[in-house]
């Protein structure tokens, strides 16, 4: 300030101090009234800028922290190679899924395909099949005119060999009766691989996040390139036989009473065009307290309820025959319809937590950290009763969570009184006061998990796959991932070893009874009935 509005601002005082000596008490009175008025209007305008400032910070604090996180990539050549691989693999199962449906045809009628033979340098194991009994019905010994061999391509990782099944041709010499061993069954028809080779192609894909044309480089490197168009067919076709373990594996788990739900991105090819759009993988699985064991994935265009509803069967007849336990989930709006059709909802208490930890992190907010120490003695006692009997783990947590929860609601609605509208502090205790009831549900019922970090956790794979994936092809491929890898993380959630699983799954299912598919199932099957 210069000197010459300095002293114009000295003499303004002095002058306004002269006139209060000379107003009457009245009005005194009034010029307090006033000034009170004055100061009550800035102390408002001053704590909404606050608010706004907070709210700005807060906004500014998570985006410099998601500055760092992975980005999409452009169009380029490797994502061009995936969109190849992806055709193929689609291409093969709908040549599958139209075989299937077709009427049946002559086989002789079919022309049988000409494949480049298998390199004489492989090594090779001979498995012969002869027929169990060689006395002919008319009384004579059959004799042995001949064979058929058939050669598959087997791997083990860094070694191909080949497999040599022998079937012997024997005859009757008396009434020219031809005996031979059946073809053994295979889960694709008179292919080249063992299902030693598609067990190996599937778990790296969809467990390992290999996609194929990396899988041809490595197998390239153990003596023989096996084009991605073909491991792209071998993909197609596995993914079509697999489905009805996956239907089979989602009826299982729909009886079960408590469920996780939860969704996740994945970037999705349009028809027609190089550009992609946002599709979604939702998962259901069972909870860390059941005895069944089993996570589905199901693959959608979109996050609309309705994927969510149909999934559970209650997008049909009002709902009546759907699924009607209790589901834990976040708050997304998509599940709110299947409350209003007779789901009960059970809140995460995990993102409610994070709402006051990200006040901490970013603004060391003392609100935050006290809401934390609250959290924090909740999941003590969890950590306490993870391996009890529901029954005493619903005794426990009502008579020590309930008194750690009270207190934290009671708190709360204390604190959201002294914050302004709008802040990040109003909207993180906002979040937990209006969900209250689903957030606390589970200290009533020992069957109830406190938050949904168990299906996250079943997420996972997909979000690390997510960066060699780049993208689904289509919303065929994505089903086709989302389907295979259900069963690869059942067998894990299971105990068992993926490959063993699967390749054994893959040997017994052309022969399996459709009345006996569940015999198949991660939670069933039994290593010591395979072959």
């Amino acid at each position: 300030m210069c000197r010459c509005a300095s002293a114009r601002h000295s003499a303004r005082s002095r002058s306004v101090i002269a006139d209060l000596d000379t107003l009457s008490p009245d009005q005194l009175r009034d010029a307090v009234r006033t000034l009170m008025a004055d100061v009550a209007s800035k102390s408002a305008e001053i704590a909404f800028k606050q608010a706004t400032i907070d709210k700005l910070a807060h906004e500014m604090a998570v985006l410099k922290r998601l500055k760092f996180a992975a980005k999409s990539e452009a169009f380029n050549a490797e994502q061009k190679s995936l969109i190849e691989e992806t055709i193929d693999t689609d291409l093969a199962a709908l040549a599958l899924e139209i075989e299937q449906r077709a009427p049946s045809k002559d086989s002789g009628d079919k022309q049988q395909p000409k494949r480049v033979a298998l390199p004489a340098n492989l090594p090779r194991t001979e498995h012969h099949h002869e027929p169990e009994n060689t006395a002919c019905s008319c009384g004579c010994q059959l004799k042995r005119i001949g064979q058929d061999v058939a050669e598959k391509l087997d791997y083990v990782p860094g070694v191909f060999t080949v497999e040599r099944h022998i079937r012997g041709k024997w005859v009757c010499t008396k009434c020219e009766t031809l005996v031979q061993a059946p073809v053994p069954a295979h889960i694709i028809d008179k292919g080249i691989p063992t299902t030693g080779l598609l067990a190996q192609v599937l778990v790296a894909k969809y467990q390992d996040h290999l996609p194929l044309y990396r899988q041809e480089h490595i197998f390239g490197r153990a003596g023989l390139a096996i084009p991605r168009s073909t491991l792209a067919s071998w993909v197609g076709q596995c993914g079509v036989q697999l489905q009805p373990l996956v239907d089979a594996l989602r009826a299982v788990m729909l009886k079960s009473a408590v469920l996780h739900a939860d969704e996740t991105p994945v970037a999705m090819l349009k028809p027609g065009n190089k550009k992609t759009h946002r599709a979604y993988i939702w998962t259901y699985c069972t909870t860390p307290y059941d005895t069944l064991k089993a996570v589905v994935f199901d693959f959608a265009e979109g996050r609309g309820g309705q994927h969510v509803r149909g999934f559970l069967g209650l997008d049909t007849n009002a709902g009546k025959d759907g699924w009607h336990g209790k589901l834990v989930c976040d708050d997304f709006s998509g599940y709110n319809a299947c409350f209003e059709l007779g789901v009960t909802e059970v809140g995460c208490l995990a993102h409610a937590r994070r709402k006051f930890h990200e006040l901490w992190v970013n603004h060391g907010s003392q609100v935050g950290e006290r809401a934390l120490k609250f959290f924090g003695e909740i999941y003590d006692i969890e950590r306490e009763v993870q391996e009890l009997q529901p029954d005493e783990r619903r005794r426990i947590r009502q008579r020590r969570s309930a008194k750690v929860a009270d207190a934290l609601h009671q708190w709360l609605e204390q604190q959201r009184k002294l914050v302004p509208e709008g802040s990040a502090t109003a909207k993180a205790i906002d979040y937990s006061l209006k969900r209250w009831k689903a957030l606390t549900r589970f200290i009533n019922d020992g069957e109830l998990p406190a938050d949904n970090n168990w299906v996250e956790n079943q997420i996972r794979p997909i979000a690390i796959g997510r960066s060699n994936w780049l993208f689904a092809g289509s919303l065929r491929a994505g089903q086709r991932a989302a389907a295979v890898m259900s069963l690869l993380q059942s067998a894990r959630l299971n105990g068992l070893d993926p490959y063993s699983y699967i390749k054994d799954v893959l040997t017994r299912l052309p022969t399996q009874p459709a009345g006996r598919i569940e015999e198949l199932l991660p939670h069933r099957w039994q290593a010591s009935t395979s072959r």
